[in-house]
């Protein structure tokens, strides 16, 4: 897997000429201190570095007007006043003699980022610019916004590239309206964006940022906004909209390629957000965005004002990116009232355009955002006695978050594969480790002789391997293993009870097939069993979960986004078990997107077993997959059936009051 990086120090040379304290905090200590970090953390020679050029003028001629890029070309002559009252003329922008070669190689570094992607020479990769770009119109500056890179970019993969579908993912906490404005009718492009709204009473203050604003024409339904109404949203709350708002509508889409305007004043810490998103969250949404088009994801830097709490996020985006592991997410998660009535808005919205929101039940709440000038509060001065305190404050949560990091670190061998009898046909990556080792002969005869089918030779063998995986991936040598074995049911009791005797406080299994759950399983909340291609949807309990495998690929990814991963997530395990029963029924990208979507929940601790029996392709997807790599896509989207949608939406009824994750309403 190769990352593409792409930055040039020139982008660092404008600056604010005068005294401003809505613009002082867009400087260049933003780039220079993202870069400081991923290189302290030697994520920046582990990718492919590349320096960022100019965009032409032809190419910014694809969303800009002649007469605004000639206006900016002039600036480059003008004096200190004569810019400062050019800057006025506009929304929070200043210029400075270098702003126009500094957002021409803003907007290159994003053109230069999709070549590599969709030209192969990387798999994807990130941006880092500045000036911002999300808020920029075709003729107007706004929001520190010279040029709209992300908006620029989605031109160019469709002129120079021939594609045809694109999604932008914008998870800045301002609204991009300008990149909304350039995309509203055009059905090829899907804009998502979740923004601090406050009934609109945030900046940029427009009633278009609200719910019920889903573009114009034909491209009504291809803008999905969910505006946040108050300040203090967390890691639950961001995931709950990823999981019932954008991947739904994401999958159904299907995208050739995934832009992310990445805005980090969506994450702790930062003066504009007031957000309590910690850096890690970022990791998991990039993981998410991943399953989608091949995993051709491109992000590219928006805002972020908090210095630190922007470094961590921006490494943690590029750890993504490069196939890490997500570090398990801190804090419950609970979504909150208000994001639960946004989440709830913004489906109630988008649901005439989309089946994937269509299949799942949930009553409509448009918010209705009207308000006059003398409401709007006053922009967020970063300077003062108040900040400060707040900046002191945050940075000591994240030198806790970071220590919290430290206990759990990237381990050595990200994937391991131990096989009873090596396969000819098995393609893996070379990094990927073949198991050779077993346990103790002690320990694995100590578990055989609780179980007979164990005691036999090839069963006896595959369960060595497997506890010497385990342990590997319980001690942190390991970071997500699969294996094979003949006697898959008792093999997979035995990894639940040695799992939770060896540091794994909860364990979450995820049993596909014909498998039933072993009579001795804890009742204690440490074990949560979730089976699908039981015979009935029912939750046994709260921690036991039936429900049957869809028949379509519609079914399928309502069962894993609106039932399997929500349960994951709220259980926060220590482990994942992915079980891969007799007469399973899945195809390969299904299991791949399964398994996929579960390295997230436990940090990347996940073991999956199959029957020795199983194809080597299988196998071999399944293995890419936790190494890092995108699945296969899914095929064309089909409806759900009505027997599959009701069973989810009974078992969701069933489980929403212990499973908060499940909410996609807000309970009256």
């Amino acid at each position: 897997m190769r990352t593409a990086l792409v930055y040039h120090e020139e982008m660092t040379a404008a600056r604010l000429l005068w005294e401003d304290p809505e613009c002082e905090i867009e400087r260049p200590e933003r780039l220079t201190a993202a870069l400081e970090r991923l290189q302290q953390g030697g994520l920046e020679q582990r990718c492919l570095q590349l320096a960022a050029r100019e965009v032409s003028e032809a190419e910014l001629g694809l969303v800009h007007s002649p007469e605004y890029v000639s206006l900016l070309r002039g600036t480059q002559a003008l004096g200190t006043e004569e810019l400062r009252a050019l800057s006025g003329q506009y929304d929070a922008v200043y210029f400075h003699p270098s702003t126009f070669h500094c957002a021409r190689l803003a907007a290159g570094a994003a053109l230069q980022l999709v070549d590599a992607v969709l030209t192969g020479a990387a798999h994807n990769g990130l941006a880092l610019v500045r000036p911002p770009g999300h808020h920029s119109q075709r003729a107007a500056a706004s929001g520190f916004c010279v040029f709209n890179n992300v908006a620029l970019a989605a031109k160019h993969a469709q002129q120079r590239h021939g594609l045809h579908r694109i999604l932008i993912v914008d998870w800045d906490v301002h609204h991009g309206q300008g990149t909304q404005y350039i995309f509203e009718d055009d059905p090829s492009v899907l804009y998502f964006s979740w923004h601090r709204y406050e009934h609109g009473r945030f900046w940029p203050y427009l009633r278009e940022s609200d719910a019920d604003a889903i573009g114009r024409g034909q491209g009504r339904g291809f803008t999905v906004n969910l505006p946040w109404n108050q300040v203090g949203m967390g890691n639950a709350d961001y995931m709950a909209a990823f999981l019932h708002v954008l991947l739904p509508v994401a999958f159904e889409f299907d995208p050739e390629l995934v832009l992310i305007s990445a805005g980090f004043d969506s994450a702790i810490g930062d003066p504009e957000g007031q957000m309590q998103a910690t850096p890690e969250c970022f990791a998991h949404l990039t993981q998410l965005l991943q399953v989608l088009a091949g995993g051709r994801v491109c992000a590219v830097l928006e805002g972020g004002y908090h210095l630190e709490s922007l470094s961590q996020s921006v490494c943690m985006v590029v750890k993504a990116l490069l196939g890490d592991p997500a570090p398990p997410l801190s804090g419950p998660m609970v979504p909150q009232h208000s994001a639960l009535e946004s989440i709830q808005s913004a489906r109630a919205a988008q649901a005439p355009h989309w089946t994937s929101l269509r299949q799942q039940g949930s009553s409509p709440i448009l918010s209705s955002s009207t308000w006059s000038p003398e409401e709007r509060p006053s922009p967020v001065s970063p300077g003062g006695p108040k900040f400060e305190a707040a900046e002191a404050q945050t940075s000591a949560v994240l030198s806790s978050l970071l220590d919290q990091l430290h206990l759990h670190p990237t381990p050595p061998v990200r994937t391991a594969v131990a096989l009873t009898a090596l396969d000819a046909a098995l393609v893996l990556p070379p990094e990927v480790l073949l198991q050779e080792g077993s346990a103790p002969q002690e320990e694995t005869q100590a578990w055989a002789r609780l179980y007979k089918a164990l005691a036999q030779d090839t069963a006896f063998i595959a369960l060595g391997k497997v506890l010497h995986l385990l342990n590997g991936i319980l001690d942190g040598q390991v970071s997500s293993g699969i294996a094979t074995t003949p006697a898959i049911a008792v093999t997979l009791e035995v990894a639940i009870s040695h799992g939770l005797s060896h540091r794994a406080q909860r364990v979450l299994c995820v049993a596909v097939g014909q498998l039933d759950r072993p009579p001795d399983l804890t009742s204690d909340g440490r074990t949560l069993w979730l089976s699908i291609r039981g015979k009935e949807a029912a939750a046994l309990s709260t921690f036991h979960v039936s429900v049957p495998l869809p028949g379509t690929t519609g079914g399928f990814l309502s069962c894993i986004l609106a039932l399997v991963l929500p349960l994951a997530y709220g259980f926060q395990p220590d482990l994942v078990l992915v079980v891969l029963g007799p007469a399973h029924g899945l195809q390969d990208p299904q299991a791949a997107l399964l398994a996929a979507l579960l390295r997230g929940p436990a940090g990347g601790r996940v073991l999956v077993l199959v029957e020795q029996e199983s194809p080597s392709q299988l196998v071999g997807v399944v293995g890419r997959v936790l190494h890092g790599e995108a699945p296969p896509i899914l095929g064309p989207f089909s409806m759900a059936s009505p027997e599959d949608l009701q069973a989810l939406i009974h078992l969701r009824g069933q489980l929403e009051a212990q499973w908060k994750m499940l909410q996609v309403a807000a309970p009256s």
